[in-house]
C-alpha cells in the first residue's frame, strides 16, 4: 500500500493510493497514520479492503508528512562510503547516529526555509524507514519484522553549523524545513528488497546525486538491530540511512543552496518529492 496524509499543516487526513494513482480518504477508519495505527490491527485490515471502498480526493491540495506524530527521527552518517569519501572521511566501522529534531518535518513539497545565518545549506536524498513495532535489541535475521514500509527523506543540512560549530550534528541538521519527508509510506510488502532501490537527487534540473541502496555501507536491517541495541524504536519511528554521493559540501568547488533553487528528489518505488528553498 501506499499511505498519505493530504490537507493544511496540523491538519493532515490520512488517505491511500489506489491502483489508478487516486488518493482515497481512509479516514472514516482511522483518524491519522500514526505510530499507534502502524502497530495496529488496522493496517493487517486495510491490506485486505478493497480501495474503491473508500472516497475518491478529487483535489488533495498539499501533501503532509506521511507519517503523523514522529516520536523520534534517528540518521545515519556516512553510510555510503563513497559520499565518506568526498567527505573527506573514512568508511565507519559501525554506524555514525544522530538525531534530527521532529520540529523540522515538512510535508514533501513544502518550502524549505534558508535559515537566518545559513551560508552553507545542503541537500542529501536517504531511504526512509519508518517503525511499526517495538524494537529493542532485536536480532538481524529479525528486525525488518519490526518495519513498516519506507519513505523518501531529505537529509537537508546545514554545515556550517554541522561542523564549523563544534558540538554534535544535530546543530546543522535540526531547523524548521529540514526533513522533507514522503509523499507516501510504501508498506514493506510492495518493497521486497530495500537494498536495491535507485535514487536520484536534482537542483534546478542538473543531477547531483544517482546512487543505490545497494552501496550502503550497513543494511537495513543491520541497522534497525544495531539501533536498538542502543535505544527503543517505537512504532512511527523515522530512521534516515544516509546518503549517496553528490551532496553539495562534496562538489569540487562546493556548491550550495540559495533561495529559488529546486531540489527534486526520487526512489524507485517510493515516488518524487520537490522542494523549493525560500529566504
Amino acid at each position: 500500500m501506499k499511505l498519505l496524509r493530504f490537507g493544511p499543516a496540523g491538519r493532515e487526513r490520512p488517505g491511500l493510493v489506489d491502483g489508478s494513482g487516486r488518493v482515497r480518504d481512509i479516514s472514516r477508519v482511522t483518524p491519522d497514520l500514526s505510530g499507534e495505527i502502524l502497530d495496529s490491527e488496522l493496517l493487517a485490515r486495510l491490506y485486505h479492503q478493497d480501495p474503491a471502498a473508500f472516497p475518491i480526493v478529487d483535489n488533495p491540495g498539499r501533501i503532509g508528512p506521511c507519517v503523523g506524530g514522529i516520536g523520534k527521527i534517528v540518521a545515519v552518517g556516512l553510510n555510503y562510503a563513497d559520499h565518506a569519501a568526498e567527505s573527506g572521511m573514512a568508511a565507519p566501522t559501525e554506524p555514525i547516529l544522530f538525531m534530527k529534531s521532529t520540529s523540522s518535518l515538512i510535508g514533501p513539497n513544502d518550502p524549505v526555509p534558508m535559515p537566518t545565518g545559513s551560508s552553507k545549506l545542503d541537500w542529501e536524498i536517504e531511504l526512509g524507514v519508518v517503525i511499526g513495532r517495538r524494537a529493542r535489541n532485536v536480532g538481524e535475521a529479525d528486525a525488518l519484522d519490526h518495519v513498516s514500509g519506507y519513505c523518501i527523506v531529505n537529509d537537508v543540512s546545514e554545515r556550517a553549523w554541522q561542523l564549523d560549530r563544534l558540538g554534535q550534528w544535530v546543530k546543522g541538521k535540526s531547523a524548521d524545513g529540514f526533513c522533507p519527508i514522503g509523499p507516501w509510506l510504501v508498506t514493506k510488502d510492495e518493497i521486497p528488497d530495500p537494498q536495491n532501490l535507485a535514487m536520484t537527487l536534482d537542483v534546478d534540473g542538473r543531477r547531483r546525486q544517482s546512487g543505490n541502496t545497494r552501496t550502503m555501507v550497513f543494511g537495513v536491517a543491520f541497522l534497525v538491530s544495531y539501533i536498538s541495541r542502543f535505544m527503543t524504536l517505537e512504532p512511527g519511528d523515522l530512521i534516515a540511512t544516509g546518503t549517496p554521493p553528490g551532496v553539495g559540501m562534496g562538489q569540487k568547488p562546493p556548491v550550495y543552496l540559495a533561495p529559488g533553487n529546486i531540489m527534486r528528489l526520487e526512489i524507485a518505488g517510493l515516488g518524487s518529492q520537490s522542494q523549493q528553498v525560500v529566504s
